[in-house]
């Protein structure tokens, strides 16, 4: 039996399985007045980040669809939008406006703090009586997109916490789900494994270019990215190359194959399992992918990582029986049993089908209940 979840049911037909009504900075300079207001009205939920000054070419637009992307997820109820300048806010307003929630966007300039977070206040104030509402409704899991990643890596990842992945990501897919993975430079010397589960020669092409520019980036310069990749923490753990990290990470894909191939914070054109082009850092990752509709993040950790995401419930799976025990608060589901022999495959991805479930429904996550909120924007290069 498809396996349903109680979720929000947005205006543009996208599932969300949180109610949040954000304050959303559109640069560094709107930090402070954005987080005035979520002081002011509790509940709703400040976004501060570094940039949206002096950007230009494909990094500034890749910083307009995440901020727009960010507004957009389904996990959002509604947006108040908070810009030094009116004509960059008003097009980060406009986008999430597509979406047919409620959104307003304030200009500081001319204005001041004091009376942009008075009035921002209020909006957000009936925003937020308006979310509270909003009543969740019975639809099929398959409707709430999922995206994964796995972070601080070691032997146990990629043999216990990376397959349950992925035999979550075969189930999800089966039924009709979208999923997301990505994390270009850490698929190094198991490409050729991802670029075979591609559905067509054009998305196979579309994927080896983006990982040789990738790659291709890095290497011209001319860093040595030995204890970055692997960190050190993959070293500790047993990954002494980029090449064993990434076997142990494409695990996470199982048996599927990918339907498509995406730049950086783009929404996926229909459903299946799709690859997008991230960092591997985790919180730009996660919010990345969180900007191209992702409503459940499923984390994979070996020696411990501890991140979270403002909007979107992460959930975290071990099969390290050490992190497993000295990190407990960090653990939503324990997969040890898989190298015990205790737990076979199929019963470990049954159980992590079960708490996507039980997380969609509203169950917090551990990185909600310690208050990880981790939103990191993904820079390019220098601004002007």
């Amino acid at each position: 039996m498809e396996p349903t979840i109680w979720a929000y049911c947005r205006e543009n037909g996208a599932i969300g399985v949180r109610n949040h009504v954000v304050i959303l900075p559109l640069d560094d300079l709107s930090n402070a007045a954005a987080e005035g207001v979520a002081r002011l009205i509790p509940g709703t939920l400040a976004l501060p980040h570094p940039y949206g000054r002096l950007q230009f070419g494909e990094d500034l637009e890749l910083l307009f669809r995440t901020l727009i992307g960010t507004g957009c997820n389904p996990n959002v109820a509604a947006a108040v939008v908070i810009g030094i300048e009116p004509n960059w806010t008003k097009r980060v307003s406009d986008g999430i406006a597509a979406t047919g929630k409620p959104v307003a966007m304030y200009s500081i300039e001319g204005v001041g703090d004091l009376k942009t977070i008075e009035k921002a206040s209020r909006t957000a104030k009936d925003f937020l009586q308006d979310a509270t509402e909003l009543r969740r409704e019975q639809v099929s899991l398959a409707r709430a997109m999922v995206s994964m990643k796995c972070g601080e890596s070691d032997t146990t990842t990629g043999l216990a916490s990376c397959p349950t992945m992925g035999a979550a990501a075969e189930r999800l897919t089966a039924m009709g789900g979208t999923v997301l993975f990505g994390e270009t430079s850490e698929l190094t010397g198991g490409e050729d494994i991802v670029a075979s589960h591609m559905a067509t020669p054009e998305l196979r092409e579309r994927f080896m270019k983006m990982f040789r520019d990738y790659v291709g980036f890095i290497e011209a310069s001319g860093a040595d990215l030995f204890g970055s990749q692997p960190t050190q923490g993959n070293i500790a753990g047993g990954l002494t190359t980029i090449e064993e990290k990434a076997l142990g990470n494409l695990q996470k894909i199982g048996k599927c194959t990918v339907s498509g191939v995406l730049e950086p914070a783009v929404a996926p054109a229909g459903p299946g399992l799709h690859f997008m082009d991230t960092s591997s850092a985790a919180a730009e990752c996660i919010t990345l992918m969180a900007a191209a509709g992702a409503a459940v993040h499923l984390f994979a950790t070996g020696q411990g990582n501890i991140i979270g995401n403002p909007i979107v419930p992460v959930i975290k799976i071990s099969g390290n029986p050490n992190t497993v025990s000295t990190m407990s608060e960090h653990v939503d589901l324990d997969v040890t049993g898989i190298l015990r022999r205790e737990l076979t495959l199929n019963q470990a991805g049954d159980t992590l089908m079960d708490l996507i479930v039980r997380t969609a429904n509203g169950r917090l996550t551990a990185a909600e209940a310690l208050g990880h909120r981790e939103f990191v924007l993904t820079k390019l290069y220098r601004s002007a």
